[in-house]
């Protein structure tokens, strides 16, 4: 016995009483609807599995009810029943979704047949479709395994790369302390290897700064922390801070501002990604010159930091974006540094729906080109 239940939509009372007394013995929970505004009312307010639909009623006709019990719920199966068989009306119940066609009059046993294919075909469909679901959910468990593999993989690589990098200015001390513990240091080389020991310090405390500065970055950004920020005021403050760096090495150090564009961002942002770009132009670059520029184009913040420093090779270009990476060339030319710098500044670049370009010639100096919209409404994350 079945206790699926069926929905006989019918404006004459005859077929909607005949069709009960025919399902009824069978075990079928049977309701009836004299029009189409009734039968959708009785939908929204029970579970029904399949339609008995009579094609011409007044009203919502059985062809303009077939989509709506549909949108109702996809599954229904809707077998269309008329006394106006055509195939022009078969095809247009079909191409509307109908499951079948039995025409009037027909038989207890014709509509006995055509209810249980229905529901049959009904429920196939309805484990076809589990079966579908429960292979996407497989397939998007494993590719959250896959990812997440993927990260693990990722994140004990870069806590390799950190631990090694971290390692070097750790071992300089210790071996520094050792020798100067064990009395092999002279007196008139103290001060010299003090300064060392500073050095790397400083290099150890640089290294950790900005391995936290990238690690916030990474977390994305906050929206209510965002604030109105003055490119030309940032881009000002951190060329005088580190002036005395290039004057001190003899360079060139021209700041040109054209425009006074401001942006939303979060506090220390903007003063990390110039300070990182110019003291970077510092660093490598032996003589020449370095320019700073700052403009506006096409609602669009453009920073320029060009250099006649060391460059960078075409080779190496791919590469100067990774945590940690510094070129043969430029440990050559510092043999302190992180490696961190440019990583950050992509990073900050990143959160801000910007784009960062670079131009660089090995020998002949670098152009760092930054684009930053002013009107980004949302931040990346």
């Amino acid at each position: 016995m079945s206790t699926a239940t069926i929905l006989v939509i019918d404006d004459e009372v005859g077929m909607r009483e005949g069709c009960r007394r025919a399902l009824k013995p069978h075990g079928y929970q049977v309701s009836v609807a004299e029009h189409g505004a009734e039968a959708l009312r009785i939908l929204r307010e029970m579970h029904v599995d399949l339609v008995l639909l009579d094609a011409m009623m007044p009203g919502i006709s059985g062809l303009e009810l077939l989509g709506k019990i549909h949108e109702h719920d996809a599954d229904i199966v809707c077998v269309m029943i008329t006394g106006y068989a055509t195939v022009d009306l078969a095809a247009r119940a079909m191409k509307e979704g109908a499951h079948a066609f039995l025409p009037k009059p027909f038989t207890s046993d014709e509509l006995l047949s055509a209810v249980r294919q229905g529901l049959q075909d009904r429920q196939r469909q309805i484990e076809i479709r589990r079966q579908k679901e429960r292979e996407e959910e497989v397939l998007a468990l494993e590719r959250t395994q896959q990812e997440r593999a993927k990260f693990n993989a990722i994140e004990s690589r870069f806590m390799l790369v950190v631990v090694h990098e971290l390692r070097n200015p750790v071992g300089v001390v210790k071996n520094y302390l050792q020798l100067m513990r064990a009395g092999y240091v002279a007196a008139d080389e103290l001060d010299e290897y003090l300064d060392r020991l500073d050095q790397r310090a400083t290099q150890l405390l640089d290294m950790l700064d900005e391995l936290l500065e990238l690690a916030h970055l990474k977390q994305g950004l906050d929206p209510s922390h965002l604030r109105p920020v003055s490119a030309a005021s940032v881009v000002s403050s951190v060329a005088e801070k580190l002036r005395a760096q290039a004057t001190a090495k003899g360079l060139a150090f021209q700041v040109k501002i054209s425009h006074q564009p401001a942006i939303k961002m979060q506090s220390g942002h903007m003063e990390s990604l110039w300070r990182h770009l110019v003291d970077n132009a510092i660093r490598y670059t032996p003589a020449g010159s370095i320019d700073v520029l700052l403009a506006e184009e096409d609602e669009q913040i453009v920073g320029k930091v060009i250099d006649t420093g060391i460059g960078i090779s075409n080779e190496e270009l791919g590469r100067i974006f990774q945590e940690f990476y510094r070129s043969e060339n430029a440990k050559a030319q510092c043999e302190l540094g992180t490696g961190l710098g440019l990583p950050i500044v992509e990073q900050i670049v990143r959160l801000y729906q910007g784009t960062i370009e670079v131009d660089s010639q090995l020998g002949r100096g670098s152009t760092f080109i930054v684009r930053l919209p002013k009107d980004a409404q949302s931040p990346a994350f």
